[in-house]
């Protein structure tokens, strides 16, 4: 992974998706990268994103590649990561069990430090990357995991479920819990289809 990174930032054409230069964006493509480097300063801090020149990493470079799909997926993860209803570590859990079904080696290297910082142990972190459920979740955290294994190993969540998200977050949260679920199955899709590559 770290060879396929440094070979992005030299724009390899071996490369999936060659990193955006910021002074090659189109006049489609200007507004929509500063609004996410805005919204990346915001909300997505503490792992790489950015180039010192500005350029985007992650799924933003493939999304600012094609404004037409990714100003929309870009304004619901905004949506989703501003003011949100559920707690962070319980935000973290259900990402990193989204993250981990799909092997999605990019949002695992971001949310696990991110997850570190918002208090997740070690070997909650290690549990739960390696797709198992990890024995001393809180409450809160037990649900977020049981919600996000179910919805992206298929078919209706369970109503039991369902029950103890509501029972926890309230339907509003609940609601948010399932919306984060689905961003980073979008997210996560998006990194392995470009074979967006883990910073060094």
């Amino acid at each position: 992974m770290r060879a396929s990174f440094a070979a992005s930032q030299r724009g390899d054409p071996a490369v999936r998706l060659p990193i955006l230069d910021p002074k090659d964006l189109t006049d489609e493509q200007k507004p929509l990268y500063d609004d996410m480097r805005a919204g990346i300063k915001d909300h997505f801090k503490g792992f790489v994103n950015m180039r010192d020149d500005g350029a985007l990493l992650g799924p933003w470079n493939p999304w600012i590649r094609e404004p037409r799909f990714g100003k929309p997926v870009w304004e619901l993860v905004k949506a989703i990561a501003s003011n949100p209803l559920l707690p962070a570590p319980v935000r973290e859990v259900a990402i990193l069990v989204t993250g981990s079904h799909f092997r999605s080696g990019y949002e695992l290297y971001a949310h696990v430090l991110v997850a570190e910082q918002r208090g997740l142990s070690d070997e909650k972190l290690a549990t739960i990357v390696a797709g198992q459920r990890p024995v001393d979740l809180t409450k809160q955290e037990a649900v977020a995991y049981d919600v996000a294994s179910a919805l992206v190993s298929g078919g209706v969540l369970p109503e039991l479920t369902w029950r103890a998200a509501v029972k926890e977050f309230g339907e509003h949260g609940a609601a948010e819990l399932s919306y984060l679920v689905g961003v980073y199955c979008m997210v996560s899709v998006t990194l392995n289809t470009f074979d967006v590559p883990v910073p060094e």
